[in-house]
């Protein structure tokens, strides 16, 4: 058995069932080995692409997805992407391949420092260095992707190293590491519910991989003992459209409960513009280093707890505990979150044209209403900030706290994989559609079913505001696009295609693309608007 042969195996063990992956030389081995397994290869056109889609997976199943690539320039393409699933705090596994372990230092073909240069973007990175270690390897990074905060692991795995065969005696079994999260002292627990009797707006923030993992044990964005909870996801934190005036209910709490979340940008760390001086805070976290982070922030004092524990245990103490919160503040709380601008409904029902980008989102909402499964992913610029601001659905994929923008394409390729009986729309600009447009041939060549939505305002528009912001209108330069067709583009493909100009042929040509069972792209003109800004009235 090589030791590709035994990659293939331990991944089969821990269920895997496709690989997102991007041919290249030093892997072609596990592609061999792949073939004799139930194991499918998801076959990309970009290596950023893989953990795009790996990524996906991760958020929708809470398992890790699994990426591979090759070495070298096909393993340094997925940096980005890396950084992208970290922020999201997305289980992962990157497998790449490497130059050969036994021309290390001698100038090898594709010879990449590849464990180190993943390290900041990543929650472990390694090479396997012996053939007998590879399954160990594999099961450790999956364990440490869903260990704690979940995040990407990386193995960088040498090309000799796959290609060889196994010596005599047994490869090298992974034992489960202990892994020692604990619950809240007593003292702590004490403090805690002694805090939350006597607070009368307490708000819980909660991280990205709480909010998933504590999808079943929530609902109505409320925690246990009705204390209001809210999911900070967006780059643009306590701005979040989608959090309507999120800002004035977060000034007005006095005890504020971060549970796995980062007191950090998003929050603009706790200054006073955003957190009550008098607000007492709560903090737990899976990581020292990120309580030590929020130390450095806000004064000591007001941290009445700061505990490395698993933020799912406060939902356990809040199950056994009878604490009453206010009903005024938590309709408060919810008004604030569920408010949008009057001039919206306007918006949205507008005839002009170009379109207004609210008037995009009005359909596709209408469609999401009544669909539980459904898969709504978001991409990011000012056209994303309109999309995010307005529609959600139970299964939601935004492009994250790092801000960057491209990955819709493979994140609507992971989902229809994930949820192939969901509708799945994607949303996106026209400068996003050309990081990963060519992936529409991808989706067509394993018959995905989705539909991409491209607001097309010829613009690299968020620069553009900017540029019109800061340095005025006539000092404009390098952001403008072609009006280009890219649902021809997608027509080439093989997927279906549209083009909308007018109001009234958008929601007709979203149900032909919904009902056409393709991978589809609908090539929207729009108004290019600055993103939202919510302030209420």
């Amino acid at each position: 058995m090589r030791g590709s042969d035994l990659l293939i195996k331990t991944l089969s063990r821990l269920g895997t069932k496709q690989i997102f992956c991007l041919s290249g030389n030093q892997i072609m081995a596990i592609f061999d080995s792949s073939i004799e397994s139930d194991i499918n290869l998801i076959h990309f056109r970009h290596e950023a692409a893989t953990v795009h889609a790996a990524d996906t997976w991760g958020r929708l199943t809470n398992e890790p997805g699994i990426a591979m690539v090759t070495a070298g320039p096909g393993f340094a393409n997925t940096l980005s992407a890396l950084y992208v699933a970290m922020s999201a705090e997305s289980p992962l596994v990157l497998i790449s391949g490497h130059s050969q372990l036994s021309q290390q230092g001698k100038g090898a073909f594709q010879e990449m420092p590849q464990a180190n240069m993943a390290k900041p973007v990543t929650k472990s990175s390694w090479t396997c260095t012996n053939t007998k270690n590879i399954g160990y390897d594999i099961e450790r990074a999956y364990q440490i992707a869903i260990t704690g905060r979940p995040g990407p692991v990386h193995i960088s795995i040498p090309v000799d190293i796959l290609e060889a065969k196994l010596v005599p005696g047994s490869p090298r079994e992974y034992k489960k590491d202990a892994y020692i999260d604990s619950s809240l002292t007593k003292s702590d627990t004490q403090i805690l519910l002694e805090a939350l009797k006597s607070a009368h707006r307490p708000l819980a923030l909660l991280g990205q991989g709480i909010s998933r993992l504590a999808k079943n044990r929530i609902s109505s964005g409320l925690l246990p003992c009705n204390i209001p909870m809210v999911n900070m996801e967006s780059p643009r934190g306590v701005n979040d459209p989608s959090l309507g005036a999120f800002p004035e209910v977060l000034r007005e709490s006095d005890l504020v409960l971060l549970l796995g979340k980062k007191l950090d940008f998003g929050l603009k760390f706790g200054d006073d513009s955003v957190l009550s001086t008098k607000a007492n805070i709560i903090h737990v976290d899976h990581e020292i280093s990120v309580l030590d982070q929020a130390k450095k922030s806000v004064r000591p004092d007001r941290l009445i707890i700061s505990a490395q524990a698993d933020p799912l245990s406060i939902i356990d103490i809040l199950n056994s505990n009878n604490i009453g919160v206010n009903k005024k503040w938590i309709n408060e709380v919810q008004s604030a979150l569920n408010y949008t601008p009057k001039e919206w409904t306007i918006l949205e029902n507008s005839t002009k044209s170009p379109m207004h980008p609210l008037a995009v989102c009005k359909p596709v909402r209408d469609i999401f209403q009544n669909e539980q499964n459904a898969v709504f992913i978001s991409d990011g610029g000012e056209f994303g900030q309109w999309t995010q601001a307005t529609i959600s659905t139970p299964n939601r994929i935004i492009n994250g706290p790092s801000g960057a923008i491209g990955s819709s394409i493979p994140s609507a390729i992971a989902a229809s994989i994930a949820r192939p009986d969901a509708t799945i729309i994607a949303m996106l600009g026209d400068g996003t559609f050309g990081f990963h447009g060519m992936e529409f041939d991808t989706a067509v060549r394993y018959n995905l079913k989705f539909v991409a939505i491209i607001g097309n305002d010829a613009k690299w528009n968020a620069e553009h505001q900017i540029q019109l912001r800061d340095y005025g209108v006539d000092r404009t330069i390098g952001c403008d696009l072609n009006d280009s067709r890219y649902d021809l583009l997608v027509k080439a493909l093989g997927g279906h295609g549209e083009n909308v100009t007018i109001t009234s042929e958008f929601a007709p040509a979203l149900e032909r693309a919904i009902n056409s069972n393709h991978p589809s792209c609908i090539n929207v003109s729009i108004d290019p608007v600055k993103a939202p800004e919510i302030k209420r009235e």
